[in-house]
């Protein structure tokens, strides 16, 4: 079986997200995907996050529609600095006979080799990525290979970018400013229920 790892923050979750799964799906076909908010990122260990109940419900709204795909809350239950190698190793040993895909997006390939035990992640996963922005494809193109010399699978899929991130959404909610085209409906719906992001 083919089962893929979607990790992020999540905060919030928005349609980018969305797309680059729905690429990555259509592209391998995936049997299960494990989407996993992290607990504290290694490379924003002082963001600040809502609550992991809320990131956990957005995530449960946000990905619904992906009938193959389970939100999962190892991470945050396992607490600490969330390391995917950690996260990898724990479901390679829950599911030893797959093929594991761990899907992310251009900033985290171009700094990957400063990631934890990165080169023991490389033989454990095949790594699926897509550029966030225009004109950084022929980039990840040499960073693909560069891994991939090192006994890396990394796979690079030319879409269109979805350019707006969390925290630029963030802050248009701050600002009271239009921010729902960015983001699934469910998600809206929660976040303005609960007033996330306002203060």
């Amino acid at each position: 079986m083919k089962t893929a790892i979607f990790g992020g923050s999540f905060n919030p979750v928005h349609n980018g997200h969305l797309k680059l799964l729905e690429n990555a799906q259509r592209e391998f076909s995936f049997d299960r995907i494990i989407i996993i908010p992290t607990n504290i990122p290694p490379h924003k260990p002082d963001a600040e996050f809502v609550s992991d109940y809320d990131r956990l419900a957005m995530c449960s709204y946000a990905f619904d529609e992906f009938e193959r795909a389970v939100v999962s809350d190892y991470e945050i239950r396992k607490g600490g600095v969330s390391y995917s190698y950690d996260t990898i190793s724990y479901l390679k040993g829950k599911y030893p006979d797959d093929k594991l895909y761990f899907i992310m997006g251009s900033d985290m390939l171009l700094t990957f080799d400063k990631w934890y035990r990165y080169e023991d992640i490389l033989p454990m996963t095949a790594i699926v990525c897509e550029a966030r922005e225009d004109g950084k494809y022929e980039l990840l193109i040499r960073k693909a290979e560069e891994l991939n010399s090192l006994g890396g699978e990394v796979y690079i899929m030319k879409n269109e970018p979805f350019v707006v991130s969390s925290s630029e959404i963030r802050e248009k909610i701050r600002k009271g400013e239009e921010y729902s085209c960015y983001l699934p409906e469910g998600v809206v719906e929660y976040i303005n229920g609960k007033k996330l992001y306002s203060e």
